[in-house]
Order: C-alpha cells, then structure tokens, then sequence
C-alpha cells in the first residue's frame, strides 16, 4: 500500500472513530475540542492527518470551527423532515419525542403591512392579529414564532389555551389549511431573536416563510418561524422528470 494509500485510509478510520466518540457521549455537544496536537496524540495519527480529519468533520457538519477559538460538537438535529411535508411546529416538535411548550412575547392587533395585503389579501380588513411565540422542546427554545392572520378568524382571548395556532384556526373558523407556499432563507445573526434561541454570533438561523391555504385556495395564515438549526434540518425530495 502506498504512503498516500494508507494515509487515506488512516483518515477514514479514524473520522470514523472521531464520530463513534462523538455518538457515545466522550465529547459533549458544545464542547470544545482538544488541540489537534492532543488529539492526533490521543488517536494515534499524524498531526496533518487529524487536521483533515477535522476539516472533513466541519464539512460534514459536525464540527463548528470559530475563529480565534477552536473547534466545538456541533449540536445533532432532533428533527428531521421532507420541507414538503406540512406540519405545525407542535407536530414537529412531538415527532421528535419532545414535549412542546410555548412563551408569549407578543400579541396584538396591528394595520397590515403592504407585504400582509399581498400574503393574506386583505384589503377587506383594517386590522391583523400579530403574534410572536418562542416555541420550546423539552423546555429548550428552538423556534422563535411570528404568525398573521386576519384578526376575525383568531380569538386573541383563547391563545394561551392552545399550542398550535393551526388547531386554534381550524376550531375557531373552521377553516382547514391544506397546503402552505414555503420559502427558506439562512439569517445571519439577529440581535433580538438570537440571544433568545441561544444561537452562537456566528450561527445561523433558518427563516421558513409559508403562507398557509385552505381547500378552496383562500391565504388564512402568513408566518416567519426562525428554526435553530442545531435542532431542525429540512431536506427536498427531488424527482426526476
């Protein structure tokens, strides 16, 4: 076997081992990694060796290299899903076998923006219920929530009765939303909502935007939901045509 043959190899196992470690709780979510010196000493390689073990592992996204700092566990998702699978984020936040909860920061009634018109089409009303949640797992906040809706369909008096606003729709105005038009967009740091989902400065966010439909094609529902992304991660399914 040739030097860059076993090279290779030495690289693959011990990536390998690295995850296996990873998995088996020896390194903690958020901890900081030893040196490469320490560890390329600790898993028996050359130093060049772990240094592409760890670039392939921050490429994998499982490792965070932050600058001037050093090397830390990524978080794993604990959820996982097609973003063409709708779902409130209650119902993805039990899917993961976690308890939902809910914190209020705000609901009022407000005027619509030009950009609530165009979503929600509605010029037939003055006003719109404003919400924002920060939506917890287990108690940890993982989603920071702002909802819109035509003030009419919402009872503002019965928020706090229920988790999810899809539930408290549907039960109000008997209206059932059958399908969202989705955009996703990475967010940089927000000095607001960040701090409050214990993002990292350099840490990202992911904004879902969806307007949500009836049956009969009717914009019910205009939401932002900020998704850490140390707990979610979305995929497409893509067919081929």
């Amino acid at each position: 076997m040739s030097y860059e043959e076993n090279s290779h190899t030495d690289m693959e196992k011990t990536l390998l081992t690295l995850k296996q470690d990873i998995e088996n709780g020896f390194f903690q979510e958020k901890e900081k990694l030893p040196s490469v010196f320490e560890l390329a000493k600790n898993y028996q390689v050359s130093y060049e060796t772990m240094k592409e073990v760890i670039q392939l592992a921050v490429n994998e996204d499982i490792l965070t290299r932050r600058a001037g700092v050093g090397v830390f566990i990524n978080s794993q998702p604990i959820f996982s899903s097609g973003i063409e699978q709708l779902r409130s984020v209650t119902k993805m936040i039990q899917h993961a076998g976690k308890t939902p909860g809910t914190q209020y920061v705000s609901a009022d009634i407000v005027n619509p923006t030009k950009y609530d018109y165009q979503y929600l089409r509605s010029a037939e009303t003055d006003k719109i219920a404003k919400i924002e949640r920060v939506r917890t797992a287990d108690g940890d906040p993982v989603v920071y929530c702002i909802d819109k809706v035509n003030q009419q369909l919402l009872p503002m008096s019965q928020l706090h009765s229920k988790h999810s606003i899809f539930q408290l729709l549907e039960e109000h105005s008997e209206m059932r939303i059958s399908y969202a038009v989705a955009f996703i967009e990475p967010i940089s740091y927000d000095e607001k909502i960040s701090p409050i989902l214990n993002c990292q400065p350099d840490q990202a966010m992911l904004l879902l935007k969806q307007i949500h439909y009836t049956e009969s094609d009717e914009p019910v529902l205009f939401s932002e939901n900020y998704f850490r992304p140390d707990v979610f991660r979305f995929y497409v399914v893509r067919q081929r045509t």
